[in-house]
């Protein structure tokens, strides 16, 4: 994605700092590194990437285990109920 932004000066100075300290290529890569710091303090964990990776792979995981396929609504009734 590419996007034109209009930063204030302080902000513009903050993602120069950001670069130099990182020894990044330009400001998209300071941008970057200011996003994935924030997500990790403030996104809820359910949200992160990595979480979202692990429960899918967890799942493939998973596929073989404790699970039981219904062919319909009243199968599983009857599976509950004992029949």
């Amino acid at each position: 994605m590419k996007a034109l932004l209009d930063l204030p000066i302080d902000i513009n100075q903050t993602l120069n700092i950001i670069k130099a300290k990182n020894n990044l290529k330009n400001k998209v890569e300071a941008i970057s590194v200011v996003v994935k710091y924030y997500a990790d303090l403030e996104l809820e964990p359910e949200l992160r990437p990595d979480f979202i990776k692990k429960v899918l792979s967890d799942n493939k995981k998973d596929k073989s285990s404790n699970y039981k396929k219904f062919n319909s609504v009243d199968d599983l009734d009857n599976y509950i109920k004992g029949k």
